[in-house]
């Protein structure tokens, strides 16, 4: 980011100082819009404006959680939202120009194009993900990037999972060498990387149903499965198999394939997760037999650096009684072989284990993996490991306890970027990233519906 010689007259100066960071929500839709409120934090203004086209469900739901803050007991928040509802609530934003960081967390339709008019409004853009879901959106945010720097202004994808701890510590034993070694090419058929999520549509939380916008049901408006939950995944990838390095989608990123299928959803389903007793219009044409299609489930390969990826995204309508969203990750080192779990074994929490080559002498295994865990301990000093009940594999203990929930994530998404707005030293490797990962999102979007 460039300077400016006069404070005064600039909003993109900032310096860190209390209330300077004024936020403006934009078409809040989901509830990742509330939570970067969630704690106070000092440079942040507590005067926030929202800007929306009408009084509908995502904003209701902002409004009660920004509320939920303010009342608690402990530690309750100060915001004061100001709204603005009509048509004209984008020309409105970008003319009142009444803060200088633009969030953005809901419908993803128009979202690009939000963030296109953000940044040539010379406003800062914190957005949640996907941040594009089809090929248009791509070359539109590719624009975003390329007048970022000629606006003066940071563009700032919400990464939350780098903040899991369980990923700091399985970044810190890839990026060990002598325990870990490199990473392996592997084949379409047995990956380096493979990682498979599955949620659910509908789920209970604290015993209150999770109510989703019918438009969440829409793949033009939310995206498909492969647009949206492999955004974390590649990030993952990018950020602990190649730290600190800008991967060039032009060259680095090769031989993508994917697939996609539907979950199908009756109307008693829809009605249940979304309080719609009748699915809108927009949704008809995904209407088979009174049952609504939604591309929610994909596969996706592709190779960075020649080296190759699996990732395996599912959404099934609710989980079985007693379960959760489940979780699988694998990473072949070619010293070590990482796996993380989150099924019914690890009790729906994610748990890191490492395993022995079959190739490698044991004794120099556990060796070199015992070193690799006292030098996280001189950090982490509540992190172990423990060998399982099978050969040559280790448990990672990392306590439940000493691990903050995914909510919390989003302040440390925010502090990162306000640090980057004070400091001007946002890494470039932030962009060129965030750009391959929406390349081939976006790319597999367009092969799996050929």
């Amino acid at each position: 980011m460039k300077k400016n010689n006069n404070p005064a007259e600039d909003q993109t100066i900032f310096t860190g100082k209390t209330g300077e960071i004024k936020l403006i929500v934009l078409a809040p839709g989901h509830f990742h819009a509330s939570l970067l409120q969630k704690r106070n934090m000092p440079q942040v203004n507590d005067s926030v404006f929202v800007y929306v086209a009408t009084e509908d469900v995502g904003l209701k739901q902002y409004l009660l959680a920004i509320e939920s803050f303010n009342k608690r007991d402990e530690d309750p928040t100060n915001w004061q939202i100001i709204v603005y509802t009509g048509d004209d609530f984008l020309n409105k934003m970008i003319s009142d120009k009444r803060g200088n960081v633009i969030v953005l967390a809901g419908n993803n339709k128009e979202k690009t194009g939000y963030i296109l008019s953000a940044v040539d409004a010379g406003l800062n853009v914190l957005s949640d993900k996907p941040m594009a879901i089809n090929r248009k959106d791509f070359l539109l945010l590719e624009e975003a990037y390329a007048n970022t720097e000629a606006k003066n202004v940071l563009l700032y994808d919400m990464m939350t999972e780098r903040y899991d701890l369980l990923n700091i510590i399985e970044k810190e034993l890839i990026n060990d060498y002598d325990f870990f070694g490199e990473l392996q090419s592997g084949t379409p058929e047995e990956p380096a990387v493979y990682m498979e999520s599955v949620h659910h549509f509908y789920k209970e939380v604290a015993g209150t149903p999770l109510i989703r916008p019918a438009w969440y049901y829409d793949v033009e408006q939310q995206g498909e499965g492969i647009a949206d939950v492999t955004t974390h995944l590649i990030d993952l990838l990018f950020w602990k198999c190649f730290p600190d390095q800008a991967i060039d989608y032009t060259t680095d990123i090769g031989n993508i394939s994917s697939t996609h299928w539907p979950t199908e959803i009756t109307l008693a389903q829809f009605t249940k997760s979304t309080g719609e007793t009748s699915f809108p219009n927009y949704l008809q044409k995904y209407i088979d037999n009174s049952v609504l299609k939604v591309y929610a489930n994909g596969t996706l390969h592709f190779n960075v650096r020649n080296r190759n990826v699996n990732l395996k995204v599912t959404w099934d309508y609710e989980a079985p009684e007693g379960s959760g969203d489940t979780f699988v990750s694998v990473v072949k080192g070619t010293k070590a072989i990482l796996r993380t779990e989150q099924n019914k074994e690890q009790n729906f929490i994610k748990q890191l284990y490492v395993q022995k080559p079959e190739e490698l002498d044991e004794k120099q295994f556990s060796g070199n993996l015992q070193k690799a865990v006292e030098k996280i301990q001189t950090i982490y000093s509540f992190v172990s490991v423990s060998p399982t009940s099978v050969k040559g594999e280790y448990l990672i203990n990392i306590p439940v306890e000493q691990r903050e929930g995914h909510e919390s994530h989003f302040k440390y998404v925010a502090e990162s970027f306000f640090n980057f707005l004070v400091n001007h030293d946002m890494p470039e490797w932030e962009k060129a990233n965030t750009l391959a990962k929406y390349y081939i999102t976006t790319q597999a979007v367009k092969l799996a519906e050929k």
